[in-house]
Protein backbone atom coordinates (compact mmCIF):
# COMPACT_ATOMS: atom_id res chain seq x y z
CA UNK A 1 0.00 0.00 0.00
CA UNK A 2 1.18 3.33 -1.04
CA UNK A 3 2.45 5.92 1.89
CA UNK A 4 1.07 9.68 1.32
CA UNK A 5 4.18 10.76 4.00
CA UNK A 6 7.18 10.20 2.81
CA UNK A 7 8.31 10.66 6.24
CA UNK A 8 5.80 8.08 7.87
CA UNK A 9 7.36 5.62 5.17
CA UNK A 10 11.23 5.69 6.19
CA UNK A 11 9.73 5.31 9.62
CA UNK A 12 8.47 2.12 8.89
CA UNK A 13 11.46 0.37 7.52
CA UNK A 14 14.78 -0.56 9.93
CA UNK A 15 17.13 0.83 7.63
CA UNK A 16 15.27 4.55 7.44
CA UNK A 17 15.69 4.22 11.11
CA UNK A 18 18.97 6.14 10.68
CA UNK A 19 17.27 8.59 8.19
CA UNK A 20 14.64 9.45 11.41
CA UNK A 21 17.43 9.58 13.79
CA UNK A 22 19.10 12.39 11.56
CA UNK A 23 21.29 9.85 9.02
CA UNK A 24 23.45 11.81 6.50
CA UNK A 25 21.63 12.33 3.22
CA UNK A 26 23.21 9.37 1.57
CA UNK A 27 21.00 7.38 4.01
CA UNK A 28 18.03 9.22 3.60
CA UNK A 29 18.12 8.90 -0.25
CA UNK A 30 18.69 5.38 0.18
CA UNK A 31 15.36 4.79 1.97
CA UNK A 32 13.36 6.55 -0.71
CA UNK A 33 14.40 3.96 -2.82
CA UNK A 34 12.37 1.22 -0.91
CA UNK A 35 9.04 1.49 -2.27
CA UNK A 36 10.66 0.09 -5.30
CA UNK A 37 11.38 -3.61 -3.58
CA UNK A 38 7.98 -2.85 -1.79
CA UNK A 39 6.17 -5.41 -4.37
CA UNK A 40 7.30 -8.24 -2.71
CA UNK A 41 4.84 -7.44 0.02
CA UNK A 42 2.27 -9.46 -2.39
CA UNK A 43 3.98 -12.62 -2.21
CA UNK A 44 2.27 -15.09 -0.02
CA UNK A 45 2.87 -16.61 3.04
CA UNK A 46 3.10 -20.31 2.83
CA UNK A 47 2.88 -22.28 6.01
CA UNK A 48 5.92 -23.83 6.55
CA UNK A 49 5.73 -28.05 6.11
CA UNK A 50 4.64 -29.26 9.96
CA UNK A 51 5.49 -33.29 8.86
CA UNK A 52 6.57 -35.39 5.45
CA UNK A 53 4.00 -37.76 4.56
CA UNK A 54 5.07 -41.02 3.88
CA UNK A 55 5.14 -42.05 0.28
CA UNK A 56 1.91 -43.70 0.21
CA UNK A 57 0.04 -41.29 2.34
CA UNK A 58 -3.43 -40.45 1.47
CA UNK A 59 -5.18 -37.40 3.40
CA UNK A 60 -7.73 -38.95 6.29
CA UNK A 61 -9.83 -37.99 8.58
CA UNK A 62 -8.20 -35.49 11.52
CA UNK A 63 -5.60 -34.68 9.57
CA UNK A 64 -4.70 -30.71 9.12
CA UNK A 65 -3.80 -28.96 6.02
CA UNK A 66 -2.96 -25.55 5.17
CA UNK A 67 -4.88 -24.62 1.80
CA UNK A 68 -3.03 -21.31 0.04
CA UNK A 69 -4.25 -19.75 -2.20
CA UNK A 70 -1.44 -17.54 -4.30
CA UNK A 71 -3.03 -13.66 -3.77
CA UNK A 72 -6.31 -14.58 -2.45
CA UNK A 73 -5.74 -14.37 1.07
CA UNK A 74 -9.38 -14.26 1.65
CA UNK A 75 -9.76 -18.22 0.30
CA UNK A 76 -6.73 -19.48 2.18
CA UNK A 77 -7.50 -21.22 5.20
CA UNK A 78 -6.26 -23.90 7.94
CA UNK A 79 -8.61 -26.81 7.73
CA UNK A 80 -9.01 -30.26 9.61
CA UNK A 81 -10.55 -32.96 7.27
CA UNK A 82 -13.98 -34.17 8.78
CA UNK A 83 -15.36 -37.46 9.55
CA UNK A 84 -16.61 -37.36 6.78
CA UNK A 85 -13.60 -37.00 4.53
CA UNK A 86 -14.53 -33.23 3.47
CA UNK A 87 -12.98 -29.71 4.00
CA UNK A 88 -14.63 -26.92 4.20
CA UNK A 89 -13.31 -23.27 2.19
CA UNK A 90 -14.49 -19.98 1.80
CA UNK A 91 -16.31 -19.77 -1.20
CA UNK A 92 -15.87 -23.55 -2.08
CA UNK A 93 -17.80 -24.74 0.29
CA UNK A 94 -17.02 -28.49 0.84
CA UNK A 95 -14.38 -30.28 -0.93
CA UNK A 96 -13.61 -34.36 -0.80
CA UNK A 97 -10.22 -34.76 0.62
CA UNK A 98 -10.23 -38.08 2.38
CA UNK A 99 -8.83 -40.67 -0.24
CA UNK A 100 -6.62 -38.12 -1.99
CA UNK A 101 -3.07 -37.76 -1.80
CA UNK A 102 -2.09 -34.29 -1.31
CA UNK A 103 -1.34 -33.36 -4.90
CA UNK A 104 -5.02 -34.64 -5.94
CA UNK A 105 -6.68 -32.56 -3.56
CA UNK A 106 -4.69 -29.56 -4.95
CA UNK A 107 -5.89 -30.38 -8.37
CA UNK A 108 -9.40 -30.76 -7.12
CA UNK A 109 -9.32 -27.34 -5.40
CA UNK A 110 -7.64 -25.57 -8.77
CA UNK A 111 -10.79 -26.99 -10.79
CA UNK A 112 -13.13 -25.96 -8.11
CA UNK A 113 -11.96 -22.38 -7.79
CA UNK A 114 -11.50 -21.49 -11.47
CA UNK A 115 -15.42 -20.72 -10.96
CA UNK A 116 -14.13 -18.01 -8.67
CA UNK A 117 -10.26 -16.95 -9.54
CA UNK A 118 -8.68 -16.49 -13.10
CA UNK A 119 -5.98 -18.83 -13.38
CA UNK A 120 -5.93 -19.87 -9.60
CA UNK A 121 -2.48 -21.40 -8.20
CA UNK A 122 -3.28 -23.56 -5.21
CA UNK A 123 -0.52 -25.07 -2.65
CA UNK A 124 -1.88 -27.74 -0.18
CA UNK A 125 0.34 -28.84 2.67
CA UNK A 126 -0.10 -31.15 5.28
CA UNK A 127 0.39 -29.43 8.60
CA UNK A 128 -0.65 -32.86 10.64
CA UNK A 129 -1.37 -36.21 10.11
CA UNK A 130 -4.06 -38.03 12.73
CA UNK A 131 -5.74 -40.33 10.06
CA UNK A 132 -2.89 -42.79 10.29
CA UNK A 133 -3.56 -44.42 13.56
CA UNK A 134 -2.60 -48.42 14.57
CA UNK A 135 -4.11 -49.93 17.79
CA UNK A 136 -2.76 -52.74 20.30
CA UNK A 137 -5.34 -54.74 22.82
CA UNK A 138 -4.78 -57.14 25.52
CA UNK A 139 -1.71 -58.04 27.68
CA UNK A 140 0.37 -55.17 26.97
CA UNK A 141 1.68 -51.68 28.96
CA UNK A 142 -0.08 -49.37 27.52
CA UNK A 143 -3.36 -50.47 24.94
CA UNK A 144 -4.64 -48.19 22.67
CA UNK A 145 -4.36 -45.96 19.65
CA UNK A 146 -0.71 -44.75 18.32
CA UNK A 147 0.32 -42.43 15.72
CA UNK A 148 1.77 -44.69 12.15
CA UNK A 149 4.72 -41.67 11.58
CA UNK A 150 6.81 -43.59 9.95
CA UNK A 151 7.76 -47.29 9.04
CA UNK A 152 6.47 -49.41 12.33
CA UNK A 153 6.62 -53.21 12.82
CA UNK A 154 4.75 -55.66 15.19
CA UNK A 155 7.39 -55.94 17.69
CA UNK A 156 7.95 -51.84 17.59
CA UNK A 157 4.56 -51.25 17.94
CA UNK A 158 4.26 -53.59 21.26
CA UNK A 159 7.50 -51.78 22.64
CA UNK A 160 6.07 -48.49 22.07
CA UNK A 161 2.68 -49.53 24.32
CA UNK A 162 5.38 -50.54 27.05
CA UNK A 163 6.05 -54.67 25.99
CA UNK A 164 3.92 -57.33 26.70
CA UNK A 165 2.69 -58.36 30.62
CA UNK A 166 3.92 -60.92 32.61
CA UNK A 167 0.36 -63.31 31.80
CA UNK A 168 0.01 -62.69 27.95
CA UNK A 169 0.29 -65.68 25.54
CA UNK A 170 3.51 -64.16 23.78
CA UNK A 171 3.13 -67.06 21.36
CA UNK A 172 -0.52 -66.09 19.61
CA UNK A 173 -0.75 -62.39 19.45
CA UNK A 174 -2.27 -61.65 16.25
CA UNK A 175 -2.24 -58.74 13.65
CA UNK A 176 -5.80 -58.01 12.24
CA UNK A 177 -6.11 -55.96 9.27
CA UNK A 178 -8.78 -54.84 7.49
CA UNK A 179 -8.01 -54.35 3.11
CA UNK A 180 -10.81 -53.47 0.03
CA UNK A 181 -13.10 -54.95 2.92
CA UNK A 182 -11.61 -57.83 3.72
CA UNK A 183 -10.20 -58.87 7.14
CA UNK A 184 -7.00 -61.01 7.66
CA UNK A 185 -5.35 -61.99 10.58
CA UNK A 186 -1.72 -63.09 10.98
CA UNK A 187 0.05 -64.84 13.49
CA UNK A 188 2.63 -63.40 15.73
CA UNK A 189 5.06 -65.29 17.65
CA UNK A 190 7.13 -62.91 19.94
CA UNK A 191 9.44 -65.58 21.38
CA UNK A 192 10.38 -66.41 18.47
CA UNK A 193 11.08 -62.94 16.77
CA UNK A 194 12.76 -61.83 20.13
CA UNK A 195 15.46 -64.67 19.54
CA UNK A 196 15.80 -63.90 16.04
CA UNK A 197 13.40 -66.69 13.98
CA UNK A 198 10.97 -66.29 11.39
CA UNK A 199 11.24 -63.09 11.43
CA UNK A 200 9.13 -62.70 8.43
CA UNK A 201 6.04 -62.90 10.48
CA UNK A 202 7.46 -59.18 12.39
CA UNK A 203 5.08 -57.79 9.71
CA UNK A 204 5.33 -53.58 8.77
CA UNK A 205 1.89 -52.32 9.63
CA UNK A 206 -0.75 -50.23 7.98
CA UNK A 207 -2.78 -47.66 8.93
CA UNK A 208 -6.05 -49.23 10.98
CA UNK A 209 -4.37 -51.85 11.88
CA UNK A 210 -5.22 -53.96 15.39
CA UNK A 211 -2.42 -55.77 17.13
CA UNK A 212 -4.43 -58.40 19.42
CA UNK A 213 -1.79 -59.98 22.83
CA UNK A 214 -3.97 -62.50 24.34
Amino acid sequence: MRLHHPFAFRCFSIAATAACLGAPAYARQATNQAPASASTAAAPVTAAVAVQPPADYLIGPDDVLNVVFWREKDMSADVTVRPDGKVSLPLLNDVQASGLTPEQLRLEITKAATKFVEDPTVTVVVKTINSRKVFITGQVGKPGPYQLSGPTTILQLIAMAGGVSEFADVKDISLVRTENGHTSSYRFNYEDVSKRKNLQQNLELKPNDTVIVP
